[in-house]
């Protein structure tokens, strides 16, 4: 499974993208945990770590908005982590 970052998401994760490897039947909450559990540098001053951003981030599975995050993901998902921004 890939993890693509966004915008904030981006800075406190240290990366655009980064890809995981779970086991069968894993869900979106389990590949939350297992991207929380990678050691990352600190943010760059300003940026929020990156728990507090998932916190309050929306999430894409394959470009659908995905809430439910007991939901079972297949190898090749890919899943966009969208923080909230302002903006118009």
């Amino acid at each position: 499974m890939d993890v693509r970052y966004f915008a904030a998401a981006r800075a406190a994760a240290g990366t655009e993208e980064e890809s995981f490897h779970l086991a069968e039947g894993a869900t979106v909450a389990d590949l939350l945990e297992a991207v929380l559990a990678v050691e990352r540098p600190e943010p760059p001053a300003g940026t929020p770590p990156l728990p507090r951003i998932l916190r309050r981030s929306s999430f894409l599975l394959n470009e659908v908005a995905v809430r439910d995050h007991s939901v079972v993901l297949k190898a090749g998902d890919v899943v966009d982590v969208l923080p909230p921004f302002a903006g118009g």
